[in-house]
């Protein structure tokens, strides 16, 4: 597979997976974590220990990848700081990338967030995968004095501004005097985020990178506008796992556990649609249940022997991802789940 980033040479850990990937020796492996503490779930205080023991253990299995989402103004407690939430990982980790899924560009003071980007970046010892998007949920825009409508020429004047501060010389952006340290090095590279063709033609033109998406479809428009700006093919479609997948001997039973937490998260989300759209959008638009769920496959219970079918499937160049704590599951059921991935499931991947 041919990696679909524009890394230029200047991104040495990043540079490491994206030429395994190239070279199809491995299956990408991520952990996702949202932070959502509902009242029903675990509390934020044992979510946030649990997490940095996670990543640890990821880190000595060989994991690639961890996401970090962000959101505000969420009444479950939505992570509203990944790079805050990254670099403490970053302290707890030696090799695992940080990626964050994404940073909210437009509601930042844009010369702050190069900043802590580049601190992220230092302290993690260049693993921060920054992947920013341009928001769409007007009350987060109503919360931090930004106008909805102009996110996206944010996200433009951020990438450049960016590509400017981190050569660590004086320039002179719209007639202020900057000089931005420290310097990171190398600099992350910039995915961008974003669920329509417009968004990924714009990483294309733009950043360093497209955050992968869920939707298959978003990636010809990217492949196309690399090929008509002369950048190089990122290639096939990664297929890509489910977005939550959990590990058991009794699917059925846990299933049943984690229902709660599955049906929180995607009725959140429909919930932010309603009020960017006027009306619920997505996959399960026409309803959320929990039938509509189990049968859909983007949430999936299964058995050891079922997960290693679901990564043959998926091939050397697949993504896997594990999301042990989705709003608010109990640290010590995830634990149990990851243990049980280590000793029956990680042996068996195409790594």
């Amino acid at each position: 597979m041919t990696p679909p980033w524009n890394v230029e040479g200047r991104y040495r850990n990043w540079q490491s997976l994206c030429n395994n990937l190239r070279a199809g020796i491995l299956m990408q492996l991520a952990l996702t974590y949202d932070m959502r503490a509902p009242s029903f779930g675990a509390p934020a205080r044992e979510l946030y220990a649990a997490a940095l023991d996670q990543v640890a253990w990821a880190d000595a299995l060989g994991f690639d990848v961890i996401g970090l989402g962000e959101h505000h103004a969420s009444p479950d407690g939505y992570n509203p700081s990944p790079l805050v939430l990254a670099a403490a990982m970053g302290a707890r980790t030696k090799r695992i990338l940080l990626r964050t899924s994404v940073a909210l560009v437009p509601l930042y003071d844009p010369v702050k967030l190069i900043e802590d980007a580049a601190v992220t970046q230092l302290a993690t010892g260049g693993r921060l995968l920054f992947g920013i998007g341009g928001g769409y949920r007007p009350a987060e825009f109503e919360m931090f004095g930004r106008r909805l409508e102009d996110r996206w020429r944010a996200v433009g004047d951020f990438v450049r501004l960016a590509r400017l501060a981190w050569r660590g010389e004086p320039f002179t952006w719209q007639g202020r005097r900057m000089l931005v340290t420290p310097v990171p090095d190398p600099p992350p590279p910039i995915l961008l985020g974003g669920s329509t063709p417009a968004a990924a033609r714009r990483a294309a033109r733009i950043a360093d990178g497209w955050f992968p998406p869920l939707d298959a479809r978003l990636w010809t428009p990217y492949r196309d506008a690399c090929s008509a700006l002369g950048k190089p093919d990122p290639g096939p479609y990664p297929k890509q796992g489910p977005i939550f997948l959990w590990v058991s001997k009794d699917p059925e039973r846990d299933w049943k556990r984690l229902l709660p937490h599955a049906l929180h998260q995607l009725r959140s989300y429909a919930e932010w649609t309603i009020e960017a759209f006027g009306r619920a959008a997505g996959p399960y638009a026409a309803g959320i249940t929990a039938d509509a769920v189990e049968q859909s496959g983007a949430y999936r219970v299964l058995t050891p022997e079922q997960t290693i079918a679901l990564a043959e499937s998926l091939g050397e160049d697949g993504v896997l991802y594990l999301s042990p704590l989705l709003a608010g599951i109990a640290p010590r059921l995830a634990d149990g789940m990851l243990a049980l991935f280590e000793r029956e499931v990680h042996p068996h991947l195409p790594r």
